[in-house]
């Protein structure tokens, strides 16, 4: 849950890197909270019919800056431009390449946008906050 938090803080920040457990993390307490909320959008009534709802459409917008930046990020994390957010919107191929992307480990060290996150995780720079772990 730490990690979500964390995204939130950074609620704008497109600069840095993100580790994949940063990226992954933020995407899958997204999906849960989203899946929830459409779920409630059922039960009361405020469902519209075709997969989307109040709650979750409230969701969806209040996260989709924190969602841009930490994708962002992670692409800065594999030393690219945060342009390769784009990839995504060529149908299937373009979605595929994205995720994979996104889905490989980080540059070793630094590199153009910034210190490793790894290696500022290990040297205790995050030692003593809940959430951070060696992982």
């Amino acid at each position: 849950m730490q990690w979500y938090v964390d995204v939130l803080k950074k609620y704008a920040v497109f600069s840095g890197r993100a580790r994949r457990k940063e990226y992954w993390m933020f995407t899958l307490v997204s999906v849960a909270v989203s899946v929830v909320l459409y779920a409630l959008d059922r039960v009361i009534g405020t469902d519209y019919g075709n997969n989307s709802g109040l709650l979750s459409g409230i969701y969806s917008v209040a996260v989709l800056i924190p969602a841009l930046a930490v994708t962002w990020r992670r692409l800065h994390d594999t030393d690219r431009r945060g342009w390769w957010i784009l990839i995504g919107l060529l149908p299937v191929i373009g979605t595929i390449a994205l995720i994979v992307i996104l889905a490989l480990d980080s540059t070793p060290g630094d590199n153009r946008f910034g210190p490793n996150p790894k290696a500022a995780e290990s040297s205790g720079a995050y030692g003593t906050q809940p959430g951070y772990g060696t992982a």
